[in-house]
């Protein structure tokens, strides 16, 4: 609740506003039973047509005015819902940005989807019905018993009985609907995650031919999904039937005992049993309103929960104290750096050392689930090694600013990730202020200009959501042309030219060699030929590095090198 109402505070006069002319709203339709019962009484029985119509004048300005104040309570109320879901969602998407790469892990990206989007839209729809409908409901409900009690005293009695019953049931429904609507709400996060999966690699899968396996895995988390809502709707449906036995109970004992005291001095005129009636149909109507708001407020309630508990998380990367600066003139250097991922039962790297100086190139090699990508993931600090330090230019990166180490490190991951928009767009990510002519010597350098030229737009060529309009092997290459925008003094290519032939791979190592402000450069590669040019080479090998040096060196002193080598090349032809 302290979560919504921080947002609400901006829209005080809105929550003020929007209860006030629903509450005047409620007060215009207690008064339109009893102008009915005058029009029966006064009316229709005496034979007076024109008080009929004075009557009717009456009860047409009543509901002008009624419908004009529901108007003002609308706007008001659905400007103070969407002003706040607005900015929470802003704020929420912000914060999630924030997160560093173990904070978006341990939550996960379904659960951020979920709480951006059905989370926010459930406080969005409670806060509407909160200010429409939570007052007014329960100010029809004892309003019309007190109006009961002007009409006709005699028979008031019946809404005083009927009316605890009807909170017993409503309420009984309710507190039983309220942990299951929670349940529910918590289960979504699995069918956005499977969703996701599903649709992520929807091209795997029907290269393999598997629609209908995950069809089936989808139907077993859905279907428990909708076993879970239809149990709960079950429960809930019950509240109309029983409100409605009750209701029309109380409606019949009215008729009942009013129509045998019809014609007796102090008896009921046929106008008082129209009008109680009225009140009991009121009654029931703004129940079952006020039952479904407390259900959705509750809902938004939990949704405000699970969002307060991601906004409390401190974003960013934790401030550790850094190491003493070194004094080496290395632009990156690991000192005894081992790295253990929360949950993992074994350490992924262990007692990592080297040290490179500025504009070396130094390349990662071994194999599967060894750590190079983990390894280079400690530069820019996406991650902190859980023991050792990692250090830029002689400073522990946990002593870097995070935008300035960011400015320091530029990386290509390993899966080419494109935004939607032009090729001008994306790469202005690495540098806004970029010239045309600064973009193009990245494209060269990239080896991605010659397919820019052949498009009509050039450098305004669209590009879609994901890149699909271009090859695997031309996202790479923008990707890479994206981070050389950046001029940034250490680069990272972590195993980011997979995709490219030999010959491409080839000049655009030579490209890289000839920059003019000679990156510091890590290569993260399977293939010996990409990396066998470097100044220094790190061979891993379950999170060890097992060989350091030059390629001939590694060729001579490390046999896990020689074997990728001569796997690659047969018999080390070809090399």
């Amino acid at each position: 609740m302290k979560l919504i109402w921080k947002y609400l505070r901006k829209y005080k006069l809105e929550c003020v506003i929007a209860p006030l002319f629903k509450l005047l709203e409620a007060c215009f339709d207690l008064c339109v039973p009893l102008v009915v019962a005058s029009i029966v009484d006064g009316g229709i029985q005496a034979g007076n047509t024109g008080y009929i119509w004075r009557m009717f004048g009456l009860l047409l300005l009543l509901s002008v005015v009624g419908l004009s104040c529901t108007l003002v309570a609308q706007y008001f109320s659905a400007r103070a819902a969407v002003g706040s879901a607005t900015s929470l969602r802003h704020d929420l998407f912000a914060h999630l940005q924030s997160f560093s790469h173990e904070q978006t892990d341990a939550l996960g990206v379904p659960a951020m989807i979920t709480r951006m989007t059905s989370d926010v839209n459930q406080i969005q729809t409670g806060i509407n019905l909160t200010l429409r409908l939570l007052l007014r409901s329960p100010v029809i409900v004892f309003g019309a018993m007190i109006m009961a009690f002007c009409v006709k005293p005699d028979l008031a009695w019946i809404f005083v009985a009927v009316i605890p019953l009807l909170s017993v049931v409503v309420f009984t429904i309710i507190l039983t609907g309220i942990p299951l609507y929670k349940r529910i709400q918590s289960r979504l996060d699995g069918v956005t995650a499977k969703t996701r999966e599903t649709l992520r690699g929807v091209r795997v899968v029907r290269a393999f031919g598997l629609q209908e396996r995950e069809i089936e895995g989808f139907k077993e988390v859905n279907y428990a999904q909708t076993a879970l809502q239809n149990f709960t709707g079950r429960i809930t449906a019950l509240m109309n039937p029983l409100t409605f036995i009750l209701v029309n109970g109380a409606i019949v004992a009215l008729v009942w005992f009013g129509s045998r005291r019809f014609g007796l001095p102090d008896g009921v005129t046929q106008g008082e049993l129209i009008a109680l009636v009225s009140y009991m149909s009121q009654i029931l109507v703004e129940l079952v309103k006020l039952a479904n708001t407390i259900i959705t407020v509750t809902k938004a309630v939990a949704c405000g929960g699970r969002i307060a508990s991601v906004m409390e998380i401190p974003a960013g990367m934790p401030k550790l104290e850094p190491a003493p600066d070194l004094q080496d003139g290395s632009a990156v250097c690991f000192d005894d750096v081992s790295l253990t991922y929360r949950g993992a039962g074994a350490p992924t790297l262990q007692n990592i050392s080297f040290c490179a100086k500025p504009g070396m190139t130094v390349g990662i090699i071994g194999g599967t689930g060894s750590g190079k990508s983990s390894l280079v993931g400690l530069i820019p600090r996406f991650y902190d090694a859980t023991e050792g330090h990692v250090f830029i230019n002689g400073k522990d990166v946990k002593g870097y600013d995070p935008t300035l180490l960011r400015d320091t490190v530029v990386t290509v991951p390993q899966k080419a990730v494109l935004v939607s928009g032009t090729i001008r767009s994306n790469l202005l990510w690495g540098n806004e202020n970029a010239t045309d002519e600064q973009l193009w010597e990245a494209l060269e350098a990239a080896q991605a200009k010659d397919f820019v030229v052949q498009k009509p737009e050039g450098l305004d060529a669209p590009v879609t959501q994901n890149g699909t309009n271009f090859s695997g092997g031309q996202r790479q290459r923008l990707t890479i042309a994206r981070a050389l925008v950046a001029k940034s003094p250490v680069l990272i290519l972590d195993d980011s030219a997979s995709a490219l032939d030999f010959a491409t791979d080839a000049a655009l190592r030579r490209a890289l060699g000839q920059l003019a402000h000679k990156p510091t450069t890590f290569i993260v590669s399977q293939r010996t030929a990409s990396i066998a040019h470097a100044d220094l080479i790190l061979v891993l090998e379950d999170g060890c590095v097992v060989g350091q040096g030059t390629h001939e060196q590694l060729l001579d002193g490390c046999g896990v090198y020689r074997e990728i080598f001569e796997s690659q090349f047969k018999g080390g032809q070809g090399a």
